[in-house]
């Protein structure tokens, strides 16, 4: 790999700390067990918070990358959002352990979140840059295992240097949960440290950029196109439906997978985290390992190994009725989790036309988040009707089989 597909990669690193941190294993749980009456409560609440937020994301995503590429402004707008997301992830600190910061927590997490998926449209935009057709996917594979490896190691930090200490370092009081709390300013602190190379590295191209006034009617009037010209390419258009499923499944399972194996299994803080390190080098494993094949095997094909295996092994975590059991599926669930998600963008950055990149990556944005809101609010009707976390996530299995089942006839286009 080059100098720039590494600080490009970097980012992955860096900004990989949020989901595993934030959305996933540590502030979630805390959410659930500290500030929300019950699990399931906190389940549903949790849900309807990343309803919102995908509504947010769905809206602006595709309008934004538009804006990015008729400007010239995407580092710029990288930066921005990468900053809104630090500042946002901060303030999860203020966020003691009572019921009255509910809507304080939701809206950090909410409002970085919404940063975070809206910072990966500029992010992805940029693979093109560094590198050719033949690495695409080999580049792609790599930056998402080394993502998955930032992951590790901030969770690893968290737990060596926050939860597990008593105690607690730093004067932090536990029982003010500020342990816990600290892991969301180290979170923090890690995507501003590491996120910065992709930015010198590459910089938007030099001439005079247009008013934002003027961009973002250019912006409006490319999204009108693409949106107008989709039907024509049936290929393309019935990807992005696939996508708008399965990875409806997959960011449901990463809200929500914390959660459930606090609540159906009774995991505390500390092994809440040794299952989130353990998952991450399963999955950076599987990101990177099957990252050095997908060129050869296809960006389609790969995806569809990994949507199979994940509904099969995700199948056995609903009746998986003791913590071995979880463990054992989990892991094996995480190999495949990278290889989907990466040999995606891979495959998006092939269909892509060069002079639309980042619009074209604000449909694959939109093609993950216009029904983003679908998955948690129906995880979180299901949790409330049934009163049961099985049943809720039941619904991630059946959004990633349908994604499947629809790719199942995409064409993939030839490699150059």
């Amino acid at each position: 790999m080059t100098r720039r597909a590494w600080a490009w990669a970097l980012y992955d690193w860096a900004n990989s700390a949020f989901p595993a941190i934030v959305s996933t294993f540590v502030i979630a749980t805390y959410f659930a067990r500290g500030i929300a009456p019950d699990p399931a409560t906190g389940q549903a609440q949790w849900g309807w918070m990343q309803t919102l937020a995908g509504l947010g994301i769905a809206i602006l995503s595709p309008l934004l990358g538009a804006v990015a590429d008729a400007g010239g402004r995407r580092r710029r707008m990288l930066g921005t959002c990468t900053a809104v997301m630090v500042l946002a992830t901060a303030g999860i600190w203020f966020a003691t352990p009572a019921p009255g910061s509910t809507l304080w927590l939701l809206a950090c997490v909410g409002l970085a979140t919404m940063a975070f998926e809206l910072g990966t449209v500029f992010y992805n935009s940029l693979l093109p840059q560094v590198a050719g057709p033949r690495e695409i996917g080999r580049v792609s594979g790599l930056a998402w295992g080394l993502g998955y490896a930032g992951g590790l190691v901030c969770l690893g930090l968290a737990l060596l240097l926050l939860v597990r200490p008593d105690p607690a370092l730093f004067g932090l009081d536990r029982g003010a949960a500020e342990h816990v709390r600290a892991t969301a300013l180290l979170t923090a602190a890690w995507v501003a440290a590491f996120a910065w190379p992709v930015l010198l590295a590459l910089p938007d191209p030099p001439g005079t950029r247009p008013a934002w006034g003027t961009a973002m009617q250019r912006g409006l009037a490319e999204v009108a196109g693409l949106l107008r010209r989709l039907p024509r390419n049936p290929q393309l258009a019935r990807f992005l439906v696939a996508r708008l499923f399965y990875t409806d499944g997959l960011n449901t399972l990463f809200a929500f997978g914390a959660i459930y194996a606090a609540g159906v299994f009774g995991m505390g803080f500390e092994e809440i985290l040794l299952f989130g390190i353990a998952l991450n080098l399963t999955a950076g494993l599987g990101a990177a390992g099957f990252g050095l094949v997908e060129d050869r095997l296809g960006s389609k094909r790969m995806v569809m190994v990994a949507l199979a295996a994940l509904v099969l092994l995700g199948s056995g975590l609903l009746v998986a009725q003791d913590k071995a059991q979880f463990w054992a599926l989990a892991l094996a669930l995480g190999i495949f989790i990278g290889p989907s998600q990466a040999a995606s963008r891979t495959l998006m950055a092939r269909l892509a036309p060069p002079g639309e990149v980042a619009a074209h990556f604000g449909l694959f944005a939109l093609s993950g988040r216009v029904t983003g809101f679908l998955g948690p609010a129906v995880l979180a009707a299901v949790t409330t009707a049934t009163g049961s976390q099985r049943a809720g996530m039941a619904t991630v299995v059946v959004f990633l089989a349908v994604g499947a089942a629809v790719l199942a006839g995409v064409r993939e286009p030839a490699r150059g």
